[in-house]
């Protein structure tokens, strides 16, 4: 398939999907949902081992294009509860699902859903001339893609409360300060940051960090028993892979371990 309005490339295990809708910082379009889903099918299938998502241009996504969401020519209102329902809950739960580290590269404003669309990553890097907006609150809206869900526990309640309510512009450096994302990096040392995540993450045990990844999420629901009986469950699968049996032979031999994710 053939793409308009994203780019990407899959090799060395890394897959790499860009929004690549520049001069509209990135804004999601149906046909813009349509490829990153069509994207992510391959990312499932074609033998990934980490995905890097991050935006083309001086933005990384403004959320979702306006002029797609406006009354009909009767005035029949858009239902936007369609377009969550068909295009962004499917986006956050497959990222959430993915058996892979997911990496965000925020390289400008992330907005609205675009904005909590880098939240649903698992580890997200941003310039340090990047920003972070809840813009949802000028509109008369709620924080979606996940973002009610996620404010809260990474921020917790009053800072939730704040960035929804009050649609300030947070900085890189606050996100990073607050826990919103794992690091805030210079802008010239972006690129670098990034690619150093994809090698990393290309070479690493895959399994071993899905199972982490699900492990973590589930644990924002369970109790501690539950959460215990889950790491024994995960413990016993993994303690039969490849890579775990790779990774002790690596470090009884004192040599690196060559980790083919399984």
């Amino acid at each position: 398939m053939s793409y308009q309005d994203i780019q990407f490339d899959l090799s060395g295990g890394i897959a790499r999907l860009t929004l690549n809708r520049p001069d509209k910082l990135n804004s999601f379009t149906a046909n813009m949902h349509g490829e990153v889903a069509d994207a992510l099918t391959r990312v499932e299938t074609e033998g990934a081992r980490v995905l890097v998502l991050t935006g083309a241009g001086r933005g990384f996504c403004a959320g979702q294009d306006l002029s797609e969401r406006t009354p009909a020519a009767d005035g029949t209102p858009p239902d936007l509860g369609e377009t969550v329902d068909k295009f962004y809950a499917p986006l956050v739960r497959r990222l959430n699902a993915l058996p892979m580290p997911v990496v965000v590269g925020v390289n400008g404003v992330a907005a609205g859903a675009g904005a909590n669309l880098a939240f649903a990553g698992d580890i997200v890097v941003a310039k340090a001339s990047a920003s972070f907006i809840q813009s949802f609150c000028r509109l008369g809206l709620i924080p979606d893609t996940g973002g009610t869900f996620a404010l809260p526990r990474l921020v917790g309640r009053a800072r939730a409360m704040g960035l929804a309510m009050l649609g300030d512009k947070l900085s890189a450096q606050q996100a990073q300060d607050w826990g919103l994302i794992w690091k805030c990096v210079p802008d010239e040392e972006f690129d670098t940051a990034l690619e150093q995540l994809a090698q990393h993450f290309s070479k690493a045990p895959t399994k071993g960090l899905a199972f982490t990844k699900q492990a973590i999420q589930a644990s924002l629901g369970n109790d501690l028993s539950t959460q215990l009986d889950l790491e024994r469950d995960m413990m016993r699968e993994l303690g039969r892979s490849a890579d775990y049996a790779e990774g002790v032979a690596a470090f009884l031999g004192k040599r690196e371990p060559q980790f083919k994710g399984q």
